[in-house]
């Protein structure tokens, strides 16, 4: 099976192929910086660092571009808010959002273009669109003319006759038509500006990702991400933009991620309910809210609640128990059971390929690798040796990393001779149960739990771990 996309173009699953063999240029629309990272922001991130995983597991060649959102309404109003310059204010927000992006391990971006950085490239975007009629000047802001393109929302779906009812509450006597949407904005006082052919002004913000898409990876791209609440105006307005100047299709895929929900309810600022990046990663592994984003759809809904995160992180001690050695005193297992358990890690392999060759079924692909957590767990019970798991353990973790988990073990966080204490205990332990004294040998089994040790009993003996 070949690996297919939903593409939000076509509405439908499509063989991907990119413009180059064996390369793929990918552009995902990144955050405007001017707060602290929130789960949205991370959801987004962690989906497209997985099918960027994915893509290169299968041997392709990514060059991948995320921009930030250096320069914004959002960010001129915060600055002013608290009295800040708003170059440091973006400044210290991405430094904070790359933070962020590494605990998360997400791999870093090819490129991280700024449009600050890209305004001469901005400008002369502008100038095309202009001399080819795509555009127009009034009293020093610059719009595009949404009717010079006779596709114009072929990626939402949506006709320019049935968006003028809306368009027409806030009518503006310079445009031709109430969608035409901003390329430049002329300067407000205390704002920043760059000089221009039209006077000193910023971009809208449209005109910028079609400008850094173009720069970085070239006037065609193999797949452009970003959420799906992006889809109209933004992504629309990229296409008409970049389009009319190349006079070629934009991205070969359109990809777009469903939105966080807090319970039923939608997360956002104005409602004041998002949760950080630094919130959750206070209480939980960072492989606890990525295997929450694996477990779903990644274009539908994610729903957040405490139990879900609960219930999510007892997954994620089943998949680190899926590492742990041999059982002491292990005998080993029979030929025909070690062969079953090499057939089954080689089956599973298949499958989650399988899995995420049909649109990157996340939650498909975590099934097959629990089915492997399973197998293995059954052969060490059944006293498979360090030797004989390790086949089966090496899949394992190949596939866990293409889906970007580390499923590293928690650290003691006591003295340095705590392995050696507990080591002393679980011999106590199995002295208590060799004369029966299961009272007292709960006892010191269940206070190891409270200080975060997991015992795990077999015949031939007691192994442990730190939960």
């Amino acid at each position: 099976m070949s690996l297919k996309i939903y593409n939000t173009l076509s509405r439908s699953k499509v063989d991907f192929e990119p413009i180059e063999p064996g390369k793929v240029r990918f552009y995902v629309c990144g955050p405007t910086v001017y707060a602290e990272a929130h789960l949205g922001h991370a959801m987004s991130a962690l989906v497209f660092d997985i099918v960027r995983r994915y893509l290169m597991y299968s041997g392709y060649d990514v060059d991948f571009v995320m921009n930030f959102t250096d320069v914004d309404d959002k960010i001129i109003n915060k600055a002013n808010q608290i009295g800040a310059d708003p170059y440091e204010l973006a400044e210290h927000y991405i430094n904070e959002y790359k933070r962020n992006l590494k605990e998360l391990n997400i791999l870093p971006a090819t490129k991280n273009p700024r449009a600050t950085e890209d305004m001469p490239q901005i400008i002369a975007m502008i100038e095309a669109l202009i001399k080819k009629g795509h555009a127009y000047e009034a009293q020093g802001d610059v719009y595009y003319r949404v009717e010079s393109k006779e596709d114009y929302g072929k990626l939402s779906g949506r006709k320019l006759a049935s968006m003028n009812a809306g368009a027409r509450i806030e009518v503006d006597e310079r445009k031709e038509h109430p969608m035409d949407f901003a390329l430049w904005k002329a300067a407000k006082p205390d704002e920043p500006a760059w000089d221009s052919p039209w006077g000193k002004g910023r971009p809208g913000w449209h005109i910028e990702c079609s400008a850094m898409n173009m720069t970085h990876l070239g006037e065609q791209i193999d797949i452009h991400g970003g959420g799906n609440d992006l889809i109209f105006p933004h992504h629309e307005n990229e296409i008409a933009q970049t389009e009319a100047v190349t006079g070629k299709d934009f991205a070969r895929v359109w990809m777009h991620n469903g939105m966080l929900s807090l319970k039923s309810e939608k997360m956002s600022k104005s409602l004041g309910n998002m949760i950080t990046v630094d919130e959750f990663l206070a209480k939980y592994p960072a492989d606890v809210m990525r295997l929450w984003v694996l477990n779903g759809s990644y274009r539908g809904p994610l729903i957040y609640s405490e139990e879900v995160i609960e219930q999510t992180e007892q997954a994620y001690k089943r998949l680190l128990s899926a590492k742990k050695g041999a059982l002491p005193g292990a005998t080993g297992l029979k030929e025909e059971a070690f062969v079953t358990l090499n057939g089954e890690a080689e089956k599973v392999k298949a499958d989650f390929k399988e899995s995420m060759d049909d649109d990157f079924n996340t939650a498909g692909a975590l099934a097959n690798l629990f089915e492997l957590v399973k197998a293995i767990n059954q052969a060490r019970a059944d006293g498979a040796t360090d030797a004989q798991l390790a086949d089966a353990q090496a899949v394992f973790m190949e596939l866990a990393g293409v889906l970007g988990l580390t499923l590293e073990e928690k650290k003691a966080q006591s003295a340095s001779d705590a392995d050696a204490f507990i080591n002393l205990l679980v011999a106590l332990r199995r002295d208590l149960r060799a004369e029966k004294n299961w009272a007292l040998s709960d006892k010191v089994r269940d206070g190891l739990k409270e200080l975060g040790v997991i015992l795990e009993d077999s015949k031939d003996g007691t192994t442990w771990s730190w939960e």
